[in-house]
C-alpha cells in the first residue's frame, strides 16, 4: 500500500478496512456497521427528532433520513410526525432492539479484538479521531461562514 502523508486518505483507508471487518461480523444479523451504529444511536437517544439525531451522529439530515427509511422498511425503527411537517421522530422498534441485542456479541468480539491488538494506542486512536472530527468540522464551519 502506498505511503501517503494525506490525513484524509489514511483515515479513509482505515475506515474502509474497519468497516469491512465489522460488516463481516454483523452480516449474519442482516445489518452493516453503519446501520448498527445508527440503531444504537436511536436507542441511546430514545424518541429523538431528526435534528437531534443528526447532531448526535454527525450525519446530515438528508443522509440520516435515507438511512432511517431503510431501517424503517426493515421494521427496525419507526418514523412518526414531529412538531412540524418537516420533522420526524425516530423510535427503535422491538425488532430493532432485538437486532441490536443479537448483533452486540459479534460487534463486541471485533471491538475486543481490535482493542487487544491496538493496546494503549486504541485509546489514543479514539481520542485522535474525535479531535480530528472537531477540527475538521470547525474548519468546515469557518469556510461556510467566510464572506
Amino acid at each position: 500500500m502506498d505511503t501517503v502523508a494525506c490525513y484524509c486518505s489514511n483515515l479513509r483507508r482505515a475506515a474502509l478496512a474497519l468497516t469491512s471487518l465489522y460488516d463481516a461480523a454483523l452480516a449474519p444479523h442482516g445489518i452493516r456497521v453503519t446501520q448498527y451504529s445508527l440503531l444504537c444511536a436511536v436507542k441511546r437517544h430514545g424518541e429523538a427528532n431528526l435534528t437531534e439525531l443528526s447532531q448526535a451522529t454527525g450525519l446530515d439530515r438528508s443522509t440520516l433520513g435515507r438511512n432511517l427509511r431503510v431501517l424503517e422498511t426493515q421494521g427496525l425503527v419507526s418514523l412518526s410526525p414531529g412538531d412540524d411537517q418537516r420533522d420526524r421522530v425516530v423510535a427503535l422498534t422491538e425488532l430493532g432492539g432485538a437486532r441490536i441485542r443479537g448483533a452486540a456479541r459479534d460487534w463486541g468480539r471485533v471491538q475486543d479484538s481490535l482493542s487487544r491488538a491496538l493496546g494503549a494506542e486504541g485509546d489514543r486512536l479514539l481520542a485522535t479521531a474525535r479531535r480530528v472530527t472537531e477540527v475538521a468540522l470547525g474548519a468546515s464551519r469557518r469556510q461556510t461562514e467566510a464572506p
